[in-house]
């Protein structure tokens, strides 16, 4: 679920320029499962823009605390929302804490990283929703702990059917500042992609795993 449609357009359209995400039917990208895909999204970049960063930092936070108040914690799931995790953290004035993907093998062995108390309410800070596997993994730990996951927030999702199932499952309410069919219709918009390629761009997101360039 998108916050809002004017937010949605907005942060696509941000996230295009700076090719955090790029779009590319005719020459797909190999991710890492080995599906082949039309787009790619790195939304660490986003770090490296300052006007960027407050505008996804500040859009996240306000959201934030007009759905949920203030948590008591604000956490990132490692690494790729750790930045904006701890941006967020520091606008609305809360602690930050980042969840491992696994414990540590050495050491104190964490897997949460930071302070938190148990029974405190924590919102998670994502950057990139695809099934939501790891997200829903850092969440898993969160609850571990006694920690009460309020819901999570995300920069963008692919909007898989996989992952909206994932999430009802595990009762988790995801909100994200854009999602794959607002990119799409802003990069019609703005003639990044053409009709043909929206086309293709549209039907590698209904079956990714088995789709094949064109």
């Amino acid at each position: 679920m998108i916050f809002n449609k004017n937010t949605a357009k907005k942060t696509a359209e941000v996230l295009l320029q700076i090719n955090a995400i790029k779009l590319s039917p005719k020459e797909p990208f190999t991710w890492a499962s080995g599906w082949k895909s039309p787009i790619y999204c790195d939304n660490r970049i986003v770090l490296s823009f300052p006007p960027i960063r407050n505008y996804i930092r500040e859009t996240m936070a306000n959201h934030i605390e007009k759905q949920y108040g203030k948590p008591d914690v604000i956490a990132g799931v490692a690494t790729g929302a750790i930045g904006i995790g701890m941006l967020v953290a520091q606008y609305l004035d809360l602690p930050f804490i980042y969840v491992r993907p696994d414990a540590k093998g050495h050491g104190r062995k964490n897997q949460i990283e930071g302070f938190i108390e148990s029974g405190q309410n924590v919102v998670v800070v994502e950057d990139l929703i695809s099934t939501g596997k790891s997200s829903l993994n850092a969440v898993k730990a969160l609850k571990e702990a006694n920690i009460n996951v309020k819901g999570m927030v995300a920069i963008f999702t692919y909007g898989f059917d996989v992952a909206a199932e994932n999430f009802k499952k595990e009762g988790i309410m995801l909100q994200t500042l854009s999602n794959y069919d607002n990119l799409l219709e802003q990069a019609l918009d703005t003639n990044y992609i053409s009709q043909k390629e929206l086309e293709t761009l549209s039907e590698w997101n209904t079956n990714p795993s088995e789709w094949n360039a064109v």
